[in-house]
């Protein structure tokens, strides 16, 4: 066997498989995990049998979760006990840090900056070339690549201005554009917190103009957020961001989608982590109807929705305009 596959370390090994399988959502196939991911890809390549390969596999499995590290398998979706086709797994979410731990937006501040300067340089050459092979057999990889750093994600041009009017006790004003309206409304809020919930930011506080508490959707803001000079108690934020995501429990739990998804599709993997099965497929809570439209309208003919009415409607209207939209180039591949 060639030297450069003798020196190729089981805990080099074991780093390079725990980085691939939490690079992607999907989860890699065994096959691809056996061909891919440098420690095996070159004991393959050296002339090591892929029973033995499998055997080196299922032990690197048992350990990693010998070590905490909780390896998903997921199989098929009608048939679970089936793992022909089974992929693996690193679930972040595992990670997750504790509901009692919290930061100021200052220390969210530093941890966005600390994962700045600690990103994918974190990762060994043998792990990126890996992560290029899996890329090139067209299985999606998060980017960046965490490699265990801290990373945060600010796309939301409003997040900055509003964890600073946080942060300083400021009010704010900006235009909110709500779904089905034609013109933004300008909104004039006390900024209480910041919360990240299904993936996306959204900002907490008292709304002046109705002198009641808001939730509002980052993605949304459709303007420059203006902070003023008028101040506020700092004390109101105590608690804030336990109260806004309480909120945002409570809404999704009254609003539930019947679903039915096409076993092994992106659909259904994503789908399937926050949802209950049911008769007819999956029951999946959800806060805002018109964002969950447009996530289930991305998927296709993978899902239908069963329920709500108001929802299969929004969902049918997307796909409807999508049609039309690419209705000329249809037209001109017949």
């Amino acid at each position: 066997m060639p030297s450069s596959a003798v020196r190729n370390a089981p805990e080099e090994r074991l780093v390079n498989l725990v980085v691939a399988l939490m690079a992607t959502e999907q989860g890699l196939t065994k096959d691809t995990i056996l061909s891919s991911v440098a420690g095996y890809r070159e004991q393959g390549e050296a002339g090591a049998s892929k029973d033995a390969l499998e055997k080196m596999f299922e032990r690197d499995k048992e350990s990693l979760r010998g070590l905490g590290v909780p390896i998903e398998t997921i199989g098929d979706h009608a048939d679970p006990d089936d793992l022909r086709e089974a992929r693996y797994r690193v679930p972040t979410a595992e990670y997750a840090l504790p509901e009692d731990i919290t930061f100021t937006p200052a220390e969210i501040a530093l941890l966005n900056l600390a994962g700045g300067v600690w990103g994918s340089e974190s990762l060994s050459a043998a792990a990126r070339s890996g992560l290029r092979k899996i890329r090139a057999l067209g299985i999606a990889v998060d980017e960046p690549i965490i490699g265990y750093a801290p990373r945060i994600n600010l796309r939301d041009p409003a997040f900055a201005p509003l964890q600073q009017a946080i942060e300083q006790s400021r009010v704010v004003e900006f235009p909110y554009l709500r779904p089905g309206t034609e013109a933004p409304r300008r909104r004039r809020i006390r900024p209480l917190a910041l919360v990240d919930y299904e993936a996306r930011w959204h900002v907490f506080g008292y709304d002046l103009n109705i002198d009641a508490d808001r939730t509002f959707l980052l993605s949304r803001i459709v303007g420059d957020v203006q902070i003023t000079r008028d101040r506020f108690d700092p004390a109101l934020r105590d608690g804030a961001g336990e109260t806004a995501l309480a909120g945002l429990r409570r809404l999704a739990a009254d609003q539930i989608a019947e679903l039915e998804v096409h076993p092994g599709t992106e659909a259904a993997l994503r789908l399937q982590r926050r949802a209950e099965p049911s008769e007819r497929g999956l029951r999946v809570p959800y806060v805002d109807v018109h964002v969950f439209a447009d996530e289930l309208a991305s998927y296709g003919p993978e899902v239908r929705v069963v329920a709500p009415d108001a929802l299969r409607d929004e969902v049918v209207r997307r796909l409807r305009a999508t049609l039309e939209l690419h209705a000329d180039a249809i037209e001109g591949e017949r």
